[in-house]
């Protein structure tokens, strides 16, 4: 069983910040694209920002200029930064790992961790 470790999340007043940080297994890391999706309850789990394994990164047009996704190769991390967070922010955060090989492909999620921005 793959685990991606995720931490960070916690409550936060509006305009605030959060990192979230996913390590995923070294092996994993080393050759997967990473991504960040978050879900509130009763919707879909949506994508928030993603980074391939050779650091092209992409955001949802909700987050665009506010938060950044980048991968640290020396700790073996993923990391989100999160500024300016308002309320609609608020949801569970998965970290994400997926490897396309051709028409297959193989992917694991984190735990989740929860993200509240409230005043």
């Amino acid at each position: 069983q793959v685990q991606l470790v995720e931490s960070g999340g916690g409550l936060v007043q509006p305009g605030g910040s959060l990192r979230l940080s996913c390590i995923p297994p070294r092996n994993i890391f080393n050759v997967y694209d990473m991504g960040w999706y978050r879900q509130t309850p009763g919707n879909q789990r949506e994508l928030v920002a993603t980074i391939t394994y050779g650091g092209r990164s992409n955001y949802a047009d909700s987050v665009k200029g506010r938060f950044t996704i980048s991968r640290d190769n020396a700790k073996g991390t993923v990391d989100l930064q999160m500024n300016s967070l308002k309320v609609d922010d608020t949801a569970v955060y998965y970290c994400h790992a997926i490897l396309r090989v051709g028409r297959q492909s193989d992917e694991h999620w984190g735990q989740g961790t929860q993200v509240t921005v409230s005043s």
